[in-house]
């Protein structure tokens, strides 16, 4: 991950040139480098479960009322989630309704104007007497992101920071070069993604939290498909959270940073003018169920909302969204695989291990949802294997021009010949989604949008962060991994495998029409590669990566030949 985020093609870390410097430095200078502040030995942890009567909350008694009235031959129920509405709206639901506890599992939050909303209803919620539990990997706790912190200091509220780094929280880029002593550390992270109230309802995909995650930061728009599950497993989700909040990799927050830096986090920074109050973040008069007085910059002083259309996003109705009752299993990798020291866990033992082979299970159709695509030797013989069979197998990825990734897409394009040479069907994301019937975010295709395809101004740039696998239109699995070497063996990663005919048709939907919409399709012609444009794009046929500049097009080809599959 460390990887993907220096050689960033937007945000904070600049253009890709500037991140590629920065990073040729970072390499340069860790010659020098000695060692660094270690972590804080003994460190005391409260051990603490997931509430064990989730049928005696409201959320839970709403899950029992559902299965009643609906006359459920299942306890579980689960809806996806596949709009920035329905994303954002569910989790409000989710703070809101919860009487017991609420926990949370990320490896990304990002102190802005979205997460300024949740983290408002998060405190509420705490002042209510709701127990919060917030688990965040501490790689990207860097920056304006520390802000996020000072929830910690909240009553009821408790954070713990998963496999930490002893460097500076300054920058990322000087996270890395004060962490350069402990890289097996810095490889490895924790990838999940877990939302869950009262241990009766739960969210689980591929979305961190986030402006770009929720269609508000003007510059990107991961488009992400999650799902939100009800009923007992939940408690299977529940269970996964403990043992990540329990292990010793996870610092609560207080051991990490002092209480004079916490403290500091609190206040607001003086305005321009020298008054050292603050005006509310955004206007709130449009949001349900918050008074007017909450939504300030109590937990993220310096968080300035780019996207008022958060704060209009309705909270998602419980008691009317619909549901689809199935079996299914939580698939989730175990905190040890990423212990300390440089030995990777054994073949068949991770989520990833999992998915591939539910995949040699197909029949007749393999259809992969993956923004990060490096497949790698052992994945290339399986896909060769089910293509042998007959098995379909169809593949949506990035394009160099929506992936905010360039090195893991050179991983991706060392594969790509091959793949269509195999018989494998490739479509890569359009970065550019103007122009395309319905928008992504419509019930003709899937991913991000308020209501629609994104950012309401439509200037983002789209970028797929979905992680989904549709096997023989009756298995869906989805959830916090990718298909590549890192999710496989680096990262811990979450996901949910729901045996319903009806909600993986309804997801593959969604993906078939983004691949008729929003999506080049690539072929093979006489060893070369091409891509064919949907309707509506500005051309037809491309013989090079499509609305990538020549300059992220030269980076990737000087990265190809360096990085191995397995540091994508």
């Amino acid at each position: 991950m460390m990887q993907r985020l220096l050689f960033s093609s937007s945000g904070p870390c600049g253009s890709p040139w500037t991140v590629a410097l920065r990073w040729l430095l970072v390499v340069a200078l860790s010659i020098a480098v000695a060692g660094c502040a270690g972590l804080p030995p003994n460190v005391a942890r409260s051990t603490s479960t997931a509430f064990n009567a989730p049928d005696q909350t409201p959320l839970g008694r709403l899950v029992l009322e559902r299965k009643a009235q609906e006359r459920a031959r299942t306890d579980s129920a689960f809806n996806l989630l596949d709009t920035v509405d329905a994303a954002f709206g569910s989790r409000l639901a989710l703070i809101d309704g919860a009487q017991r506890s609420l926990d949370l599992q990320y490896y990304a939050i990002h102190a802005d104007a979205s997460t300024e909303i949740l983290l408002q209803h998060l405190r509420d919620a705490a002042r209510r007497g709701v127990r919060v539990r917030v688990l965040l990997d501490d790689f990207n706790t860097v920056g304006q992101d520390t802000q996020v912190l000072r929830l910690a200091v909240e009553p009821n509220v408790e954070m713990r920071l998963f496999n930490p780094l002893s460097g500076s929280r300054s920058s990322l880029v000087g996270r890395i070069f004060t962490s350069l002593n402990d890289m097996a550390r810095v490889q490895k992270r924790m990838h999940n993604k877990l939302f869950i109230a009262d241990n009766a309802m739960g969210i689980t995909g591929g979305r961190n939290l986030g402006d770009a995650y929720f269609g508000g930061d003007g510059q990107s728009n991961f488009i992400d498909l999650e799902v939100l599950a009800v009923g007992p497993v939940v408690r299977v989700m529940s269970a996964s959270f403990d043992r990540y909040w329990n292990d010793e990799l996870a610092y609560p927050v207080q051991a990490l940073v002092s209480t004079e830096d916490l403290e500091k986090l609190r206040k607001p920074k003086p305005s321009q003018d020298g008054d050292a109050s603050q005006a509310p973040a955004t206007p709130v008069a449009a949001v349900p169920s918050m008074p007017a007085p909450t939504l300030t910059s109590a937990i993220l002083p310096d968080a300035t909302p780019t996207a008022v259309a958060n704060a209009e996003r309705p909270s998602m109705d419980l008691r009317r969204v619909s549901l689809t009752w199935a079996p299914a299993l939580v698939m989730v990798d175990e905190p040890g695989k990423i212990g300390p020291g440089d030995d990777e866990v054994d073949a068949g033992e991770t989520v990833v291990d999992g998915l591939l082979h539910l995949m040699q299970q197909a029949r007749q159709d393999v259809l992969i949802v993956s923004p990060y695509f490096v497949p790698g030797e052992l994945m290339m013989e399986q896909f060769r294997q089910l293509r042998a069979k007959g098995v379909r197998i169809r593949v949506l990825t990035n394009s160099l021009a929506s992936n905010d990734a360039p090195a893991a897409h050179a991983g991706y394009a060392r594969y790509r010949k091959a793949l269509l040479a195999q018989g494998v069907e490739l479509y890569e994301m359009r970065s550019d989604q103007e122009g395309t019937v319905g928008g992504m975010g419509s019930a003709r295709g899937f991913g991000s949008g308020a209501g629609a395809g994104g950012s309401k101004s439509g200037a983002s740039r789209a970028s797929l962060h979905s992680k989904a696998v549709i096997i023989d239109q009756r298995l869906a699995v989805i959830g916090s991994m990718n298909l590549d070497l890192r999710s496989q063996r680096k990262n811990s990663e979450v996901a949910l495998l729901i045996r319903s005919a009806a909600l993986s048709q309804q997801a593959a939907r969604k993906i078939e029409a983004t691949f008729a919409q929003g999506a080049y399709r690539l072929e093979l012609v006489k060893d070369e590669v091409v891509w064919r444009a949907p309707a509506g794009a500005a051309f037809k046929d491309a013989h090079s990566e499509p609305e990538a500049s020549t300059k992220l097009k030269l980076m990737v080809m000087l990265i190809a030949p360096l990085a191995p599959d397995e540091m994508l």
